[in-house]
């Protein structure tokens, strides 16, 4: 017998959310996507992300295209960044505050600040009455996004989401962790606004629940980690996950868990967590937004697959969050 996992939770919900939650759907704003750099910024990355350099903006066109076509989005404008472009991060070694883990992200991050604020401006051309948007930020394009809210303004803004972004530094201080981003998240974590659920700014953090990790060596229990398929009930209920453990019960740990439990380690300081692959669960949440996770979503949406391996941006996936877009 196939064993059903959970259902996509909602978690952390701040004071005040269910109440806009059920509030009557205004005009859908357009939509700015921020690409993400498939790797760390750091050089010492250990990132288990698929790529070798970055994504680029046609890795985002299909999502762009079912936002609009499919959900109604007037405009959904991806930041124009391409593989090559990521390697003017590369200007951070001459910064010595990389090499101290102090790195901050201007100027290294002036070129991708500016691809965005030129999608900005696209989208509120292309726009809604009153001017404002919405920024959809995958991966490190969540946390970019709030540094960009944070040098030019959230007045346009009117919802942050952000899909499978590490939002919170590594711990300090844990045996065998490297900060990848050489200080820029604890740079993030100090001088961004914090996260809100308000009714003229709404943060919702979407976080993947694709694999749990498990440490390198020792004899770790982790539950399964084979997915056979993704159920999306018609009468639009949320997908769940099939997991072919047939006993429901942990499994030993797989080669595959240890591996991808040392990228999740370098993120959040700990192996044995859930996450999408390469985002800790944990690391993707922040206090005062609306935190939400969903079963069986894998972070890239290169090497993903709709029916086995959905990312966050697959069709029944997106069904599940596009609704926070239409409010």
């Amino acid at each position: 017998m196939l064993s059903l996992l959970a259902p996509p939770r909602l978690r952390a919900s701040p004071a005040g959310a269910g109440a806009s939650a059920t509030a009557t759907a205004a005009t859908p704003r357009p939509a700015v996507i921020l690409p993400v750099e498939s790797r760390p910024l750091s050089l010492l990355s250990r990132s288990r992300e698929p790529l070798g350099l970055g994504n680029n903006t046609g890795d985002y066109a299909r999502l762009a295209a079912a936002l609009r076509d499919d959900h109604g989005i007037p405009a959904a404008v991806v930041a124009k960044v391409s593989r090559p472009d990521w390697l003017r991060n590369a200007a951070g070694l001459v910064d010595a505050n990389y090499w101290r883990g102090t790195l901050q992200p201007r100027p290294v991050l002036d070129w991708y600040l500016k691809r965005v604020h030129e999608a900005v401006a696209e989208a509120r051309e292309l726009g809604a009455p009153d001017g404002k948007i919405s920024l959809i930020g995958h991966s490190a394009g969540g946390w970019l996004a709030r540094v960009y809210m944070q040098e030019f303004g959230a007045s346009d803004i009117s919802l942050l989401l952000t899909l499978g972004t590490p939002h919170l530094p590594p711990p300090k201080g844990v045996p065998g962790v490297i900060d990848q981003t050489r200080g820029l998240l604890y740079y993030v974590e100090k001088n961004c606004a914090p996260a809100v659920y308000t009714p003229e700014l709404r943060y919702v953090c979407i976080a993947g629940r694709y694999i749990q990790g498990a440490p390198l060596l020792g004899n770790s229990a982790v539950a399964s980690d084979e997915i056979l398929a993704v159920d999306t009930p018609s009468d639009g209920g949320e997908a769940v996950i099939i997991s072919s453990n047939d006993e429901a019960t942990p499994s030993r740990a797989t080669m595959r868990a240890r591996f991808v439990g040392q990228g999740y380690k370098q993120v959040c300081g700990r192996a044995d967590v859930w996450g999408d692959g390469v985002v800790p669960e944990i690391s993707a949440h922040l206090e005062g937004a609306l935190n939400i996770s969903f079963d069986g979503v894998y972070h890239s949406p290169v090497g993903s697959d709709d029916e086995q391996r959905p990312w966050y941006g697959s069709p029944a996936i997106l069904k599940q969050w596009v609704h926070h877009l239409l409010r």
